[in-house]
């Protein structure tokens, strides 16, 4: 019983991995040139203020809630 119970917990364990692995989005390199950051989507010089913020930015703000949007809705059909 011990061997069933085992393997269930090994298996529920490997299931639990290979989802959380699905799920990760993978990682947006940024868009520089020389020293400075623009955004993947519109290729505006990304604002110091904007990188103060947060350092791993990749879009300008307006981009970044155009693409968070667009995301929530692509999730919101399955």
């Amino acid at each position: 019983m011990t061997d069933t119970v085992d393997r269930a917990c090994e298996l529920e364990q490997k299931q639990r991995e290979q989802a959380l692995a699905a799920a990760k989005q993978p990682v947006e390199q940024p868009n520089e040139l020389e020293g400075h950051r623009y955004c993947l989507d519109c290729d505006i010089e990304l604002s110091v203020k904007r990188l103060v913020a947060n350092p791993n930015a990749v879009r300008c703000v307006d981009c970044q809630t155009l693409h968070e949007h667009q995301q929530k809705q692509f999730r919101g059909r399955y």
